[in-house]
């Protein structure tokens, strides 16, 4: 399984970025897909997730602002992301769950209950 971010960038606050992850390797449109993030000196933390049928949880500080969404034609995992503060910094990275399951765990903001990884696309809100 490959993930490859994109759509980081700087943005001032208030402003939006979409950020983009192409995911390969394997059929993931029936699985658990999430976003996290990480502000430097900070641990990895949840932002949203989407499951096989669509449906999507969020993370209480993006919920409102965020909205993730997928498009199985091109493989590629979304994050629309409104209303960016400066807290919103961060490295972000999309998610494959570790066992590769149709329906999002309950607990889905762990980071042990993810197995692939992208390499990230940094968000910088000033």
């Amino acid at each position: 399984v490959q993930l490859v971010e994109s759509g980081g960038g700087s943005v001032q606050a208030g402003g939006s970025l979409r950020l983009s992850c192409s995911v390969s390797g394997y059929p993931y449109s029936r699985y658990c897909l999430a976003w996290f993030r990480q502000a430097p000196g900070k641990e990895r933390e949840a932002a949203a997730s989407i499951d096989g049928d669509g449906e999507t949880k969020y993370a209480d500080s993006v919920k409102g602002r965020f909205t993730v969404s997928q498009d199985n034609a091109k493989n590629t995992l979304y994050l629309q992301m409104d209303s960016l503060q400066p807290e919103d910094t961060a490295m972000y990275y999309c998610a494959v769950d570790q066992l590769r399951l149709a329906v999002c765990r309950t607990d889905w903001y762990l980071v042990q209950r993810f197995g692939y990884w992208g390499q990230g696309t940094q968000v910088t809100v000033s």
